[in-house]
């Protein structure tokens, strides 16, 4: 048997989360080193997988398959198909980041909140959550898919919870409070969508009598399985509901800002730049895949909704006094983004999707975590609290720029691409959704460049004089996500070319084609 390449990508952090856990709490410093050597382990793995991926050949590569729970007919099943694979590579790729950038967050405070920071848990966690996103990335068993769906909460909610952002305005017992308010937020918000898929889970096996996604699409395929109308349309409501919550999808936001801003800024890139991607991903592998009727039928409904989503959030940012709430805002923006390109129905719309999903988790970390660098100097995370950073840590100021351009999707860096195929996708099929999300573009530039002008510019304020430039950790975690926002922007061809076979799959599964531009004849 070949070795289980994929399992072993998604095992090796879940092992060192349990060998971190283990670590004396005295030797905080190798717990540390451990989670990070870990998570360069993973990402070598996660290379691995890419080098051996062929964008060209079957749909699902790299696959396992064993038998499970037999009684319920639950097996383990994993696979890669392009989207997956990009999307895997991007968690291995930020997480040593993620490590590199919170290295002091988890230290003991000589508060009596100090028992709530056990540096090795504040990794081991972090680890978790790693080993649960990349397997998800890999499930194509459904119940398997969804375990994950639902465990990885459990990790994200302690996080949150127990190793808040320590730049609070207000006393230890307030910040607390609000700690525990976002992570039970969070919490609940997404086993209410989880409990609804669950219930659309069971119905799915109950007509398919399979939890297989390759098997359910065969059969779908050849004519053996057939949904009713109404069946289908409940069926993929479960699903869409529960990926809408965790993408996040307008109405079902509203846990995004407290969690970002009250979770430490490595664990808000963990949030919206990693565990929100498994709600994008799965609308592409699960509702379109194996409900394409029912996709379709939905589809101007949930093109309303993202453009809501698009242009509420870019409006939002622009009035927040808060940098990391701001940052949030911006997030759902783009999460609309990328649900538009995804239901516009075009391969331009899904590629431009599948890349802005990888687009987004690099500009957002860069952005994020250079927001938490400069956060933690000062101690607050309101904007109005800054002025003149770049005369005294001109380091600082410029990577805080390049990311704010990311985010805003300047020419050059690599979310253009991906917003501009969104915009192009979505054009070619609906105009007028197409000239509304123009908009959210605007936005973006407003509340970057505003962003930007509060802080870094103008008289330096007292409190900011002595303020130290970035050191060379921060430096590590911050320029080679600079390097990979200019490199992909200008020459995105290595992911566009593992993408777009994988979304030829799911036009196919959808029977959708791409509109054809009406040209006059010529006189």
């Amino acid at each position: 048997m070949s070795f289980p390449l994929l399992t072993a990508t998604a095992a090796l952090p879940a092992i060192g989360a349990i060998a971190t856990a283990a670590v004396p709490a005295a030797r905080r410093t190798a717990a540390k080193w451990l989670a990070l050597l870990f998570s360069l382990a993973t990402l070598v793995l996660a290379g691995i997988v890419l080098a051996r991926f062929e964008p060209g050949g079957a749909r699902y590569q790299l696959t396992e398959s064993h038998a499970w729970i037999k009684d319920f007919g639950v097996r383990y099943e994993l696979g890669v198909d392009g989207i997956g694979v990009a999307l895997l590579a991007l968690t291995a790729l930020l997480i040593p980041f993620v490590i590199l950038a919170g290295w002091h967050d988890a230290d003991p405070l000589e508060t009596k909140s100090s028992r709530w920071r056990p540096t090795q848990g504040f990794f081991a966690l972090i680890l978790m959550v790693e080993a649960m996103v990349i397997l998800s990335f890999e499930a194509t068993d459904v119940f398997l898919f969804y375990i994950l769906f639902e465990a990885m909460l459990i990790p994200m909610y302690f996080l949150i919870g127990g190793f808040g952002d320590r730049a609070h305005s207000g006393s230890d017992e307030n910040a607390a409070a609000q700690r525990s308010y976002a992570a039970v937020k969070f919490l609940l918000y997404n086993l209410a969508g989880g409990l609804i898929m669950l219930a659309a889970v069971i119905g799915l096996y109950v007509v398919a009598g399979t939890f297989s996604l390759s098997e359910i699409a065969e059969a779908r395929a050849n004519g053996s399985l057939s949904m009713a109308t109404g069946t289908e349309r409940w069926l993929f409501l479960g699903f869409f509901f529960a990926f809408a919550v965790k993408a996040p999808l307008w109405p079902l936001h509203t846990w995004l800002p407290n969690a970002m801003g009250e979770a430490t800024s490595p664990v808000a890139v963990l949030i919206t730049a990693v565990v929100d991607k498994v709600g994008t991903f799965a609308m592409l592998r699960f509702c379109l895949q194996l409900f394409p009727d029912a996709s379709k039928w939905a589809t101007p409904v949930i093109l309303v909704l993202a453009l809501i989503s698009i242009v509420y959030g870019a409006l939002l940012a622009v009035g927040q006094r808060d940098i990391k709430r701001l940052i949030a805002y911006a997030s759902i923006s783009h999460f609309g983004f990328i649900i538009l390109g995804i239901f516009a129905m075009t391969s331009q719309g899904q590629s431009g999707a599948t890349l802005y999903m990888v687009n987004h988790g690099i500009s957002t970390a860069a952005l994020m975590l250079v927001a938490g660098f400069l956060i933690t100097r000062r101690g607050s995370r309101l904007i109005a609290d800054y002025g003149g950073v770049q005369k005294v840590a001109p380091v600082l100021a410029g990577t805080f720029l390049i990311g704010g351009l990311a985010t805003l999707s300047l020419p050059g860096l690599s979310p253009f691409v991906s917003e501009f195929l969104v915009l192009v996708g979505t054009f070619s099929a609906y105009p007028a959704a197409g000239i509304i999300a123009t908009t959210g573009i605007v936005l973006a530039a407003l509340y970057v460049l505003v962003l930007y002008q509060r802080t870094m510019t103008g008289p330096v304020k007292a409190e900011v004089q002595g303020m130290a430039d970035l050191k060379v950790r921060e430096l590590v975690v911050v320029l080679p996500l600079v390097a990979l926002l200019i490199f992909l922007g200008v020459y995105p061809k290595p992911l566009t070319e593992i993408v777009n076979p994988a979304v030829q799959h799911t036009m196919s599964d959808v029977h959708k084609k791409d509109p054809q531009p009406e040209v006059e004849a010529a006189k």
